[in-house]
């Protein structure tokens, strides 16, 4: 309920007002007919009833009947027509006295039926919007009404709303298209203006209710919603004004305004309320003064709206809204006891601190048994940690952030050939080579600034004459305090798997030893045909006397043209076939063409056109391993010449390779019109030991892989393009393993 602030009337008022109750109270009886615009149920309309049904009740001399236009749901001239000539044959046999009206629509019908249905009657208003007097004069009434303005206050509303919320970065203000919401907007473009400059303010008034729910539920804690009427949406669906608030406040996590008390206790803060029960109140006071015989033309109208600052505490309370801070006559509803609400921080705070103590006052006798627990447990846990880490078979050693080691378990002892008393207070440099020791450093300042975990392998060569290949997970530990601490890292011996792979890598390249030699040979075949020829017409021009010395030396250099070019051959061959050992930077168009010398014949004698498009202005670089990478290449443009013969066709088909260079990295695209892979089994080709060949190993495009993602640290994958198969491999260049290292 709203709690009605109470004034006293001085002892003249009092006086006036017992011979006025008396003077009624002993009158004639009186009829007044209270003409509503809207329907019954309507709060606003039922709150104006209430009041002036309350007012009248005390004097038993008052009969009020009334009466519903239900305008809201239905209204235009042929309706009001029909109306009035219900309300003619309805109420012809009444004497009434009084004519009170609610809200516009029941006023303007006052008045156009005036002489049909009231004639001479005086009429009292309330609720009445964007009140113009000349309204009256035109229609010759002033001599017959009077009656109480209803005026929304929407400026003072917007800046009550940038008080409470002085972070208010946008305002929603919802309306609908009725006659009053009309009204409003009208007042409202003016106002909006001004503020626009202070707020991001949208106006909706011609939206369905959900599309208004969608935008509603969008606004954050900055924002604030004022809702002004919703009885009708777009598409024409009527509401209540529960159901169409209720809707809002189901989605908005924004505080909701609003301009009328009977919105209060569905889900709106408050604000200064255009108030039923105050337009009921003043009109029933205007009703027994007419009544107790005083002419209507004397009774000036209530032009100032009797609006009121009213809240509800449990909205304030929900967005932590303070009024008081920049209020002093207002009233709020739904408070709970004004000691506890005058006191609540000091009663919470004082439960709070005696919780808080009666907690500490167990708790530290619960705490001085268990801080004897906890010291067993924790003599008990070092002792099983200690063990646990000397179980473990992975060498670990943690330092302090100065890099010096601070202990390390009995596996990295053993792998240092050193016991574990002589690491504590070394560094790095006493036990690894000045390389390894050098990017121990680098990598300890990196995650010691970062804070974050770091993997990275390296080669160890031990005092032993033994060569490690190592992963070192590294990581940072914090104090008690939260300060750093130090480093912990885990080493993992890989050498027996780099050997594996190192091995199938080297297998790998025997399987394509049978494509290499295949090719040599054909290589080959044109400078032994032309030594041939050579050596059988040096023999003929011996027989024939005819031999010269020029013939000689002819002979010889063109001799070691073709030898040297056969030599070459077995060369690339060779390399081939050694292991990188080191990551360089290295020509990718050198890598091609070292390819190109062994199997280009090969390729064309087989009808293939084998084309290289990169930009020959650039010197592309790629940084990895020269002879693995060559590997991938053979292995690649291998699979695509042997899918092209499977077609058994006497086209012409290609084989195409695009090298692209970007900034940080360089692409290298092998495309062949062989025929599209199966797309069932395109995501298993780099698999281990899958293959669909009778005779195939199923390693080459794993080994692939391996190279080119584990070893080189890129990308390779494949994919259908149309009824074409493209290989992409992308690798770092010179200026992607500059910023790498930077980085690192």
């Amino acid at each position: 309920m709203i709690e009605q602030k109470r004034s006293l009337f001085p002892g003249k008022k009092l006086f006036i007002l017992i011979l006025l109750f008396i003077n009624i109270l002993y009158a004639s009886n009186k009829e007044v007919l209270l003409l509503h615009s809207y329907h019954k149920g309507y709060k606003w309309s039922d709150d104006i009833s209430k009041a002036i049904e309350e007012k009248f009740e005390i004097y038993g001399n008052i009969e009020l009947t009334t009466l519903y236009m239900d305008t809201k749901r239905v209204l235009g001239p042929t309706y009001l027509d029909k109306l009035a000539s219900l309300y003619k044959e309805q109420l012809s046999k009444r004497n009434f006295d009084l004519i009170i009206v609610s809200d516009n629509n029941a006023l303007e019908f006052t008045i156009r039926y005036h002489d049909y249905l009231f004639k001479d009657l005086p009429i009292l208003f309330c609720g009445i919007n964007n009140f113009d007097k000349a309204l009256l004069d035109e229609n010759f009434m002033s001599k017959y009404t009077s009656g109480v303005v209803e005026q929304v206050d929407l400026e003072k509303n917007i800046e009550l709303i940038s008080n409470l919320q002085p972070n208010l970065k946008k305002l929603m203000i919802i309306n609908d298209r009725s006659k009053t919401g009309y009204a409003i907007k009208r007042d409202m473009t003016p106002i909006i203006k001004k503020y626009s400059k202070k707020m991001n303010i949208e106006y909706i008034d011609n939206m369905d209710i959900k599309t208004i729910q969608t935008k509603v539920a969008k606004l954050d804690k900055n924002s604030a919603v004022l809702f002004v009427l919703l009885f009708k949406d777009k598409t024409g669906k009527y509401f209540t004004y529960k159901e169409s608030l209720t809707a809002i406040k189901e989605k908005s996590v924004a505080p909701i305004y609003g301009l009328w008390d009977f919105y209060l206790e569905y889900g709106i803060v408050g604000g200064l309320l255009t108030s039923a029960t105050s337009q009921g109140n003043a009109v029933s006071n205007m009703a027994l003064r007419v009544i107790n015989g005083k002419d209507i033309k004397d009774i000036p109208i209530l032009t100032k709206s009797p609006n009121k600052y009213i809240f509800d505490y449990n909205e304030l309370d929900r967005f932590n809204l303070k009024v008081e801070e920049y209020l002093s006559d207002y009233t709020i509803i739904n408070q709970p006891h004004s000691f506890f609400r005058k006191y609540t921080k000091l009663v919470i705070l004082t439960l709070t601190i005696i919780m808080v103590l009666t907690i500490m006052v167990f708790s530290m006798k619960a705490n001085i048994k268990r801080r004897k627990l906890v010291e067993k447990d924790l003599q008990n846990r070092i002792k099983f940690d200690k063990v646990l880490l000397d179980t473990l078979p992975n060498p670990i050693y943690y330092k302090n952030k100065e890099g010096k080691f601070l202990g390390c378990n009995k596996a990295f002892s053993r792998l240092l050939n050193i016991q574990k008393k002589n690491v504590i207070g070394k560094t790095a440099r006493d036990f690894f080579s000045p390389e390894v020791a050098k990017k121990n450093e680098d990598i300890d300042k990196k995650i010691l600034k970062s804070l974050n975990p770091n993997t990275s392998e390296i080669t160890l060569y031990l005092s032993n004459n033994i060569m490690k290949h190592v992963i070192i997970n590294k990581a940072v530990y914090l104090n008690n305090d939260g300060a750093i601490g130090g480093i912990v890292c885990i080493m993992d011996d890989i050498t027996e798997r780099t050997q594996q792979k190192q091995f199938l890598i080297q297998q790998s390249k025997l399987a394509e030893m049978g494509d290499m030699v295949a090719a040599i040979a054909h290589q080959w075949n044109e400078p032994l045909v032309e030594l041939s020829a050579q050596v059988q017409d040096i023999q003929t021009s011996f027989l024939l006397n005819e031999l010269k010395n020029t013939h000689v030396e002819e002979f010889v250099n063109d001799s070691m043209v073709q030898i040297k070019y056969m030599s070459k051959t077995l060369t690339d061959f060779r390399n081939f076939l050694k292991p990188s050992t080191k990551k360089i930077l290295f020509s990718v168009k050198k890598s091609f063409d070292e390819i190109f010398e062994i199997i280009e014949k090969q390729i064309f004698y087989l009808n293939i056109n084998l084309n290289l498009n990169y930009n020959k202005d650039k010197e592309l670089l790629i940084y990895g391993y020269e002879n693995e990478f060559k590997q991938v290449l053979l292995n690649l443009i291998n699979n695509s010449k042997n899918k092209i013969l499977e077609q058994k066709s006497n086209d012409k088909f290609n084989i195409d390779i695009n090298v692209k260079s970007h900034t940080k990295y360089t692409t290298i695209e092998i495309i062949d019109d062989g025929g599209k892979i199966d797309t069932k089994i395109i995501d298993k080709i780099f698999e281990p030991y899958f293959t669909t060949k009778d005779n195939g190993t199923g390693i080459g495009l794993y080994m692939a892989k391996v190279i080119i993602e584990d070893k080189m640290g890129g990308v390779i994958n494949v994919r259908n393009i149309d009824d074409k198969v493209m290989f992409t491999i992308k690798l770092l260049n010179s200026k992607g393993i500059e910023d790498e290292n930077i980085t690192s």
